[in-house]
């Protein structure tokens, strides 16, 4: 198993004195890649919910209220105009379900943001519409991943918070629903489920899954296990892990794309955004759920971060932020610039990951942290204050959905005036602009500001929020999206209000807020939702490795599904359209083999890696150029509005 150098990687941290580095940002060696049971729940972790001290009725109180008020415009919206709906769209005052009955979208995805802001009156009421008219059992497709960490965790989250039995119900319900998605040859999920008939059905071409969408399920199946003292959801969940864990990988980063027949990874794209990001997330999230008690987790997440580090990393031109790229498993070396916004979850996660949820303070100081600690510390902040860039250097103070950091000054020469603004470190293309109101920059905001007590985080959060207030509200009520952030006296509408705005975006900027006391981080772990589960230690059957009973029938199975891939991708033409799976035949059919592009492609998922390829076990630690921590919180070269 690959162990990092737990020294670091002697990192040169200084001040620099150079008068012409207006930024303090020189480069000092590094990276630099090519221009070109609960059986009694008085057991469980609970925790009283706080208001704060007195002394938080001044300017943070104040504008922790302002998100409380946000939320309540958006909440009285969406009841009035879409109760019961799974989406809102506040400009046309209407909802839509994405199965018949609806799964409850919007109104489970929100119930800890209610509770936790204190409607206690909305809670109860959105509490007797998930008994009474939140159903399971109907003729629907829904996709595992997002009903997991929206509905799923929603329901755990609210059972913890509230104690009632509705939402451990419920929870139970849908989870032996979803369980039906992990009836593969491979015990790698199909990426959606029929919920009425209970029965796993392949979401993408091919039959193909997304990475994100099987390896971000485990904390909420695994905490489910824990509550229920059934240890069958934590099985299928660990399961998918100990397969990845035995996989080919760059230097512990993944494709984008996992194939639940043949159970291997499916594609070249490596990145951290969309289809990728929360499998790194949750490795170090599940290491921290089980207080610690599942090394592999954090063993798998050093080796990724070490792969970031070599392959990923990358610095701007003018101001040298740190950034996080992309590349292609075939061709590791050649870093492509382009950032998604998700990307972000990553500074808080880094930082996360070095203290272990602990807030530094005297008893916990900056200085007790290891080489390495310090190292993926210092990363974090710079990777979260690159992230606050994205919102700064636009004239709305919103950021887009996708960048393309500038580290050649060539890739600016013939970039129009919406694209490129001079001075910027980005490259916003005109498809990119949009803003969903995501949340994972205030994410990370909230995390650097609870591990370090720095102002400047809750100070940057606070002006992202009233960038939302200025041009997402919609008078009427609600948030939307918009089209293009790029220009202040454009903007459009896109007429949505994402679950996540409520569930994560809002909750985010009012924990960032309140004291640090309210869901402390050694105590709670957030999913990717941000729906917040407590920390526990599981019963010592849990944490024993199930030997498989039929390893060889297993084997037998892999063995005939790659055959069978290999002479129906052989018999395919390149421009045979994917058809629709007939619903109860789970074995592979010629199109959920095959690739999507080619035959070639179907065939070359099925081959054996270059023996030539560095092993994991020798890759060797990078340096990464970091920086000494700015003396003041002025860094740009894109003036303020």
């Amino acid at each position: 198993m690959f162990k990092r150098n737990e020294y670091g990687n002697g990192i040169p941290f200084h001040n620099n004195n150079d008068p012409d580095d207006k930024y303090g940002k020189s480069p000092i060696g590094g990276i630099h890649h090519s221009q070109s049971n609960l059986s009694n729940y008085k057991d469980r972790v609970q925790l009283s919910r706080k208001k704060g001290p007195a002394t938080d009725s001044t300017l943070w109180g104040e504008r922790r209220e302002k998100v409380r008020e946000a939320f309540k415009h958006s909440w009285d919206a969406y009841r009035r105009d879409a109760w019961g709906k799974d989406e809102y769209h506040p400009i046309s005052g209407e909802g839509r379900n994405m199965i018949d009955e609806g799964q409850g979208f919007t109104i489970v995805d929100s119930l800890d943001t209610i509770f936790m802001m204190d409607f206690m009156e909305e809670f109860e009421e959105a509490k007797v519409w998930v008994r009474d008219s939140l159903n399971f059992d109907q003729d629907g497709e829904i996709n595992l991943f997002e009903t997991t960490i929206r509905v799923l965790g929603g329901l755990l989250s609210a059972y913890d918070q509230s104690h009632d039995p509705v939402f451990f119900n419920k929870s139970v319900d849908l989870a032996d629903r979803l369980m039906s998605a992990f009836d593969t040859p491979s015990g790698i999920p199909f990426a959606s489920v029929h919920l009425g008939e209970r029965r796993g059905v392949p979401g993408h071409e091919g039959g193909i899954s997304s990475t994100s969408e099987v390896s971000t399920v485990q904390l909420e199946f695994k905490y489910l296990s824990y509550l229920t003292g059934d240890d069958k959801y934590w099985r299928v969940a660990e399961n998918v892990m100990l397969k990845m864990k035995d996989m080919d990988t760059v230097d512990g980063l993944v494709p984008v794309y996992i194939n639940p027949y043949n159970g291997q990874f499916h594609g070249h794209e490596i990145r951290l955004g969309s289809r990728g990001d929360s499998y790194y997330e949750y490795l170090i999230k599940q290491y921290l759920q089980t207080s610690k008690t599942e090394p592999l987790y954090k063993e798998m997440y050093d080796h990724a971060v070490a792969g970031i580090k070599k392959h990923l990393v990358g610095r701007t031109i003018p101001n040298n932020l740190l950034f996080i790229g992309e590349i292609s498993k075939y061709t590791p070396s050649s870093l492509s610039p382009k950032m998604d916004h998700l990307v972000c979850f990553l500074g808080g996660t880094m930082a996360l990951a070095s203290t272990g949820g602990k807030s530094l303070n005297e008893s916990f100081p900056r200085s007790s942290f290891s080489p390495l600690e310090e190292e993926d510390f210092r990363m974090g902040e710079e990777l979260t204050e690159t992230c606050y860039e994205m919102y700064r250097q636009t004239e709305t103070g919103l950021a887009a959905e996708i960048v393309y950091w500038v580290w050649d000054e060539h890739q600016t020469i013939g970039r129009g005036a919406l694209e490129y603004t001079p001075g910027s470190d980005f490259i916003i293309n005109n498809r990119d602009g949009h803003n969903w109101l995501r949340p994972e920059t205030v994410e990370s905001l909230f995390y650097m500001w609870r591990f370090t007590g720095d102002e400047k985080y809750r100070e940057w959060g606070w002006k992202i929020f009233e960038s939302i207030e200025k041009y997402s509200k919609v008078k009427t009520g609600g948030y939307s999206s918009i089209h293009d952030i790029r220009r202040k006296d454009n903007i459009r509408f896109s007429d949505k209000m994402e679950t996540f705005f409520l569930a994560e975006t809002l909750k985010y900027l009012y924990l960032l807020f309140s004291p640090n006391d309210f869901y402390p981080l050694d105590k709670y772990i957030f999913n990717t939702e941000a729906h917040p589960f407590p920390i526990f230690t599981p019963p010592e059957r849990l944490l024993k490795r199930p030997v498989a009973e039929d390893v060889v029938n297993e084997n037998d199975a892999f063995e005939k599904a790659a055959a069978a891939a290999e002479d129906k991708a052989a018999s395919l033409g390149n421009n045979r359209e994917i058809e629709t799976e007939q619903a109860n035949d789970l074995s592979p059919t010629e199109e959920q083999l095959a690739s999507s592009d080619s035959v070639d492609q179907a065939l070359g998922e099925l081959s054996v890696e270059d023996e030539t390829e560095e092993t994991e076990e020798d890759v060797p630690e990078v340096g990464v150029e970091l920086e000494e921590p700015a003396t003041d919180d002025g860094p740009s070269g894109v003036e303020r509005e």
